[in-house]
C-alpha cells in the first residue's frame, strides 16, 4: 500500500487531497497541531473513522516531530500545504508567518533529506509569488516580486525546494496555485466572506457587507481542481518540476459579489459597503496565471467554472443556515463535483 504525509489535514487544500489521496487507496498521515479543540479535524471530520486515514500530532516549525512522523509513515508522497496562509494576518504576524510559512516548509524538506526515504516532496506554493509586478498571465519563467510578508515566506519556501532538489537530488517540486477556493474556505478570506454573508443577507441575518478593494482581480479556481493537480505532479511527472496551476481568467472581487448576490436574487449594491481598513497596505492591483506547461505535460485542466465556483460556495452557506434552522436543506446547482 502507498502511504502519504499532508500536513494542514484540516484545512481546505489538506483535507481535499486527504479525500483524494483516500479514494485511490493511499494511507494517508495527516499532521495536525494540538489544540483545544481536542479530536476536531475541522474540514477532515468526515474522515475520522476510515482506517486509511492516521492523524498525528505535531508542528511543521518543530523539526523532530516531522522526522519522526517520516520515520513512521515511510512515505511515498508528502504534500505539504499547513502555513500562516492569510495575506492580511501576514502584516501584522510578519515574524510568525516567516517562521511557520518559511521555515516550516524547510524542515519538511529536512525531515525528509534525515529520514533517507525516497518520498516525493510537493511544496504547495502561491501566485502571491508574483506580486503585482504583471498585469499579463505570469508563467513559470516570470520574475517573483511577493508583495507581503506571507509572499516573501512563501518564496523562501519555494526556493529552499528548488535547492533541496539540486542539492540532494530530492524529488522535491512546487505547485505555484493561482486563487483556489471551495466551500471549505476559512471565512477569513474574502470569497467566504461573500458567500456566508449573501446567506445570512438573504436569509434576514445580516444587513450589509464591509469589504476593502472591490477592484482587485484574481484568477479563482476551484480547490479541488488545484488538488487534482497537485496529486498529478507527484505521480504522473518523471522528473520533479515546478508548475504553475491557474485558470487563465481573472475576475475582481466586484465581479464575485455581483454573482453571488444574483444567486440569490439580491443585487450587490445594495449590501456591500467599502471599509478603508480592509485594503492592504501594498495592493497587489490584479494576478492572472498561464497554465499552459502543466496542461501539456500532464493533460490537467480546471473542470469547475468562475460562475459555478461562486454558486456552489453560496448554495453551500444557504444550505448551512437551512439546516440550522430547521428548513429543507438548499441543494447545491453546480455540476462540477
Amino acid at each position: 500500500m502507498k502511504t502519504a504525509i499532508v500536513t494542514g489535514l484540516t484545512g481546505q487544500d489538506g483535507s481535499y487531497l486527504a479525500d483524494q489521496l483516500i479514494e485511490e487507496g493511499i494511507k494517508v498521515y495527516g499532521l495536525v497541531r494540538r489544540t483545544s479543540r481536542g479530536t476536531d479535524l475541522g474540514n477532515a471530520n468526515h474522515l475520522q473513522n476510515n482506517s486509511l486515514l492516521e492523524v498525528v500530532e505535531g508542528d511543521i516549525t518543530d523539526l523532530p516531530s516531522l522526522i519522526k512522523l517520516c520515520n513512521l509513515a515511510k512515505a511515498d508522497y508528502f504534500l505539504h500545504t499547513a502555513a500562516q496562509s492569510h495575506v492580511g494576518t501576514s502584516f501584522s504576524q510578519p515574524v510568525y508567518t516567516a517562521q511557520c510559512t518559511g521555515i516550516g516548509t524547510l524542515n519538511c524538506l529536512e525531515a525528509i533529506r534525515v529520514s533517507g526515504y525516497h518520498t516525493r516532496f510537493l511544496n504547495c506554493a502561491t501566485s502571491e509569488l508574483f506580486g503585482g509586478i504583471s498585469s499579463e498571465p505570469c508563467n513559470e519563467e516570470t520574475p517573483f516580486y511577493p508583495r507581503s510578508p506571507y509572499g516573501v515566506a512563501k518564496l523562501f519556501g519555494h526556493h529552499i525546494t528548488v535547492n533541496y532538489r539540486e542539492s540532494y537530488k530530492m524529488f522535491a517540486c512546487s505547485s505555484i496555485c493561482f486563487n483556489h477556493e471551495s466551500r471549505r474556505r476559512s471565512d477569513t478570506f474574502v470569497t467566504r466572506k461573500i458567500s456566508k454573508a449573501v446567506a445570512h443577507i438573504k436569509k434576514g441575518l445580516q444587513d450589509k457587507l464591509f469589504l476593502g478593494n472591490l477592484d482587485a482581480r484574481r484568477d479563482w479556481g476551484d480547490a479541488r481542481d488545484y488538488v487534482r493537480a497537485m496529486i498529478l505532479m507527484l505521480q504522473k511527472s518523471p522528473l520533479p518540476k515546478d508548475y504553475v496551476i491557474a485558470t487563465g481568467v481573472a475576475h475582481s472581487v466586484r465581479d464575485f459579489c455581483d454573482l453571488a448576490f444574483k444567486h440569490v436574487g439580491l443585487n450587490y449594491q445594495q449590501y456591500v459597503e467599502i471599509d478603508p481598513t480592509f485594503y492592504r497596505p501594498a495592493e497587489v492591483d490584479v494576478l492572472v496565471g498561464d497554465a499552459s506547461a502543466i496542461k501539456k505535460d500532464l493533460g490537467w485542466k480546471p473542470e469547475c467554472s468562475f460562475g459555478q465556483l461562486v454558486e456552489d460556495m453560496v448554495d453551500w452557506d444557504m444550505g448551512l443556515l437551512s439546516d440550522q434552522q430547521g428548513e429543507n436543506i438548499y441543494v447545491s446547482t453546480t455540476t462540477c463535483y
